[in-house]
């Protein structure tokens, strides 16, 4: 009740990731935790300079807005049924950013998914630079590797030269 007193309600926003020719990537809705006017947060919005916390809607995760290429005010973006968007009197594709990529700091590819409800796109982390960078001439072993606590589920070695070395211990007294 206060802050609606005093100017400082939430401000309601789409979260869009990445932003490419004809796509958007959109994590979802989220408010803004800030201390200022809502007029004030809504022009600094416009301008392209919000540099606050931002509270993602259905878990409460907060992030950085550094991490975002845009934060549009609910009523600025539609989105319809088939998968679309329209801001800034455009019509985009719209891709869904999965939440382990809100705060992936690189590029994101989109990707064709498939689901109960349809079809449409998903968003995930390009990783192309990375690969690129492989040796396509360095060996890979053989098999699978599995990683584990390093003594879990596993037998003395025989071999063990440490071992080998100890004499067993006896108890001394009667024999």
């Amino acid at each position: 009740m206060f802050k609606k007193l005093l100017g400082k309600t939430p401000v309601k926003v789409w979260v869009i990731k990445q932003i490419d020719r004809d796509v958007l990537h959109l994590c979802g809705q989220a408010e803004l935790d800030h201390d200022a006017k809502r007029k004030q947060v809504l022009a600094e919005l416009a301008r392209g300079e919000y540099r606050g916390p931002v509270r993602m809607a259905g878990g409460g995760l907060v992030f950085n807005a550094r991490l975002f290429a845009a934060l549009i005010p609910l009523d600025e973006l539609t989105l319809t049924d088939d998968g679309q968007a329209h801001w800034q009197d455009r019509r985009w594709r719209v891709s869904q950013v999965p939440q382990r990529c809100w705060s992936f700091d690189g590029p994101l590819i989109v990707e064709a998914a498939s689901h109960a409800g349809g079809s449409g796109l998903v968003s995930s982390e390009d990783v192309s630079g990375i690969r690129s960078r492989i040796d396509p001439d360095t060996p890979t072993p053989p098999g699978t590797v599995t990683f584990r606590a390093d003594n879990e589920l596993e037998t003395p070695d025989p071999f063990d030269k440490r071992r080998a070395s100890r004499s067993p211990v006896r108890p001394r007294g009667h024999h």
